[in-house]
């Protein structure tokens, strides 16, 4: 492992669900962790409301663009975090799975974007106390 743990949030469209989840995780422990997202089947553009959302709580995302998983994103992070596209995750032996039950925001307004983003902002504020981060 390097000296700093890294991350990869994994969802269909990489255009909700991860952007929030890496975006919280960039913000939250700055340059401790070194974070990526990527989507199965990449939308276009980041979800409008998802950015809207996230600029709720300070946080700008509008620069994002949803990427495509690839092996080699996998292979480079320490902890995979799939969110409602488990199975199309390669799966390497040593690294860290984790699936994260949660609403998919697409085609949802921000209204019903923050309870999913309150959500994504505990289970991400729990994961940086189970990251090794060296201060």
């Amino acid at each position: 492992m390097s000296a700093k743990p890294s991350v990869l949030f994994v969802c269909v469209h990489n255009a909700g669900r991860s952007q929030m989840a890496a975006a919280y995780l960039a913000h939250l422990a700055g340059d401790a962790v070194e974070v990526r997202s990527a989507g199965s089947a990449p939308a276009d553009s980041v979800n409008p409301a998802v950015v809207e959302a996230m600029r709720e709580e300070g946080i700008d995302i509008t620069d994002q663009k949803p990427k495509i998983l690839t092996a080699d994103a996998v292979q480079a992070s320490d902890v995979c975090i799939t969110m409602g596209c488990g199975d199309v995750c390669p799966v390497f032996p040593g690294k860290r799975y984790l699936d994260w039950q949660l609403d998919d925001p697409a085609g949802q307004g921000v209204e019903a974007v923050r309870p999913i983003r309150d959500e994504i902002r505990r289970r991400i504020e729990r994961l940086i106390t189970e990251l090794p981060i060296t201060p």
